[in-house]
């Protein structure tokens, strides 16, 4: 193992950019999917006929698929379809598409358990229903589903290293080049990877704890 060689500068500097690659991916898979996942969660909430056997449909179908067969469907079948998204959005896109039905199932979760009563005085105090699903059952919800969703986004940042399979310049990806030009390298950069993992990950765990303890 060569730790001197392995963290020498040119090698640091490239090992990073691809970890920036992994934080900018995350980044917006985790913007993405939020928004998707809260869309398709309420419309599985409200039960509108058709519409919602439709999405039900749909999301059970995403989260029954590997994440790994949806990477390679947006980077080779899409161009196909003549939806050209190129490594780096084929790779947010698949992300935000399977953390998105995941995130779904949380939300609705999170809605089912607001206690009815509350529902039924708002909707008897003049509410309307989607004016208390507004301003009653999401606001409460959000807060109840932070801590799960949070820890889903933590599978999330650790599932971009998958995206390594259509050569994406993330974290793993340029670890991979740099130990394949000295196995000595591969040790301590793969120790190095894990840290940066770690910190992120149990930065996020921390934030995830904080919210649970506010709701017990």
């Amino acid at each position: 193992m060569d730790f001197i060689g392995a963290y020498s500068g040119p090698n640091l500097s490239f090992v990073m950019e691809g970890f920036w690659m992994t934080l900018k991916v995350a980044g917006l898979s985790i913007v993405f999917s939020f928004l998707l996942g809260l869309v398709l969660g309420v419309l599985r909430y409200t039960r509108i006929p058709v519409l919602y056997q439709v999405v039900a449909f749909v999301v059970d179908t995403i989260r029954n698929l590997p994440l790994l067969l949806l990477i390679f469907f947006a980077y080779i079948v899409l161009p196909q379809l003549g939806i050209k998204l190129g490594i780096f959005w084929s790779s947010v896109a698949a992300l935000s598409i399977f953390e998105g039905a995941m995130i779904s199932e949380i939300v609705r979760g999170g809605l089912t358990s607001i206690n009815k009563g509350q529902i039924e005085a708002a909707r008897s105090s003049g509410l309307t229903y989607t004016q208390t699903l507004l301003h009653i059952s999401l606001p409460q919800a959000l807060r109840r589903m932070s801590p799960p969703m949070v820890s889903q986004f933590i599978s999330l940042l650790k599932d971009t290293s998958l995206a390594v399979i259509i050569s994406l310049p993330e974290l793993m990806h340029n670890v991979q080049i740099v130990g394949g030009r000295d196995f000595g390298h591969v040790i301590p950069l793969l120790l190095l990877a894990a840290m940066l993992y770690f910190v992120v990950n149990y930065l996020l765990s921390i934030v995830a704890k904080r919210l649970e303890a506010k709701h017990i």
